[in-house]
């Protein structure tokens, strides 16, 4: 005869079921909340009485409601199955993607990452919202900065660097100086990781360490496809950051980022990635650092004058920022007092008074005393110029630069 079933058993069995159920759609209501909130990032944290659970919207973490400890388990074993990952294992990080289904039907990719913590398995959910390429306009820059960027895109050869943290836009610049040049006539190639955007009449290319498609590797299988313009999403290393200067130096157009905190610190540090000075100073256009701040929300944001300890910390007159506005909070910005975010941009070409310097190793300060001498603004007072035209706060301007 058969067992009869363990009622015990059974129960534990009918629950799981249960929870299993609930853990679907609790995940869906999560990306879909998540989408609707405009959030780049989706944090699941387990704590020790309960899970924690923000959204990173408009670059600022925000908090949502709480879950019970109980999904802990359950939710992270259900990210680890649509996003392909090792389900047992959880002594260390992993990483995948899946595609998340809205309920308009929009088709969103989602990188999932996991960390194992104190109180277990932390999962963030990067939501990678497709887009449309913005124009130079679109991006915020001023006027004169945009004939600059132009000028830029416009000659045959040389490097162009976007410089900025993380979640900046510097993509998005590149891929707006990308749209100033003619795909038609001229051959252009990528390097990404990941590929955000589907551009026409390009070829983008993906990079993939694990199969050891690599940026230094990539970049020099680039230059054997006869390109005339090539964007490297990123200088991570040295190797790559040399054959990326020596491309420019050989006919090529090379769009590409790094991380530095200013367009200044951009040119000294390729200096001391090992090339020479005078190599810089040959190949190098142009640098832009950039920023994003929060716009006001135009539902609720009042007029008034910053506040006194934010105009202390920066130095600048009162008087410069007579159209100045305060967040206030409501529904439509989820009470934050921002909605949507714009960028602050220091651009600079280089020409041949900054060649000069950087030719004899120039410091920073000597850079710095140039770009005062041409009037150049500085991230700051971008920033500053926004917060009179009533964009963005004075606090925001400092937060982010």
């Amino acid at each position: 005869m058969p067992d009869k079933p363990n009622p015990a058993q059974a129960a534990r069995e009918r629950e799981s079921q249960r929870i299993g159920g609930e853990v679907v759609r609790l995940l869906d209501n999560l990306l879909q909340r998540a989408t609707d909130a405009r959030a780049s990032d989706l944090h699941i944290e387990p704590k020790e009485h309960m899970i924690r659970v923000r959204f990173r919207v408009d670059g600022v973490m925000v908090e949502q409601r709480p879950l019970p400890t109980s999904y802990a388990a359950p939710l992270l074993s259900r990210i680890k199955v649509v996003a392909q990952m090792d389900i047992a294992e959880k002594r260390i990080p992993q990483d995948g993607t899946f595609t998340f289904t809205t309920k308009d039907q929009e088709h969103i990719a989602v990188r999932a990452s996991t960390f194992p913590s104190v109180h277990g398995e932390k999962a963030v959910l990067r939501l990678m919202h497709g887009g449309q390429v913005m124009s130079l306009t679109e991006l915020g820059v001023a006027t004169d900065q945009e004939l600059a960027l132009r000028r830029m895109a416009w000659r045959p050869g040389g490097l162009v660097v976007v410089t900025g943290p993380t979640g900046s836009g510097k993509t998005s610049t590149l891929y707006a100086l990308l749209e100033e040049v003619d795909a038609v006539r001229r051959n252009v190639v990528t390097l990404e990781d990941p590929i955000e955007v589907p551009l026409p009449n390009i070829t983008q290319g993906q990079i993939n360490p694990k199969a050891g498609f690599t940026w230094a590797r990539g970049l020099r299988a680039v230059l054997r496809q006869d390109p005339d313009v090539i964007l490297v999403g990123e200088m991570r290393d040295t190797e790559t950051a040399q054959t990326a200067v020596q491309a420019s130096l050989t006919g090529h157009l090379v769009l590409s980022t790094i991380h530095t905190n200013s367009s200044v610190e951009t040119m000294i540090r390729l200096i001391d990635m090992g090339m020479e000075p005078y190599i810089v100073s040959n190949a190098l256009i142009g640098v832009v650092a950039q920023r994003l701040v929060r716009t006001l929300c135009p539902f609720c944001a009042v007029p008034g004058p910053p506040y006194e300890e934010d105009l202390e910390d920066l130095g600048f007159d009162i008087g410069e920022l007579s159209g100045s506005k305060r967040a206030v909070g409501c529904p439509e910005c989820m009470g934050t007092g921002f909605l949507g975010r714009t960028g602050i941009f220091d651009v600079v070409p280089v020409d041949d008074d900054l060649r000069t310097v950087l030719k004899r190793s120039g410091q920073v300060r000597e850079i710095k005393m140039v770009l005062k001498e041409k009037g150049l603004p500085t991230l700051r007072r971008a920033g500053v110029d926004l917060v009179a035209a009533g964009t963005t706060t004075l606090g925001e301007v400092i937060r982010v630069t």
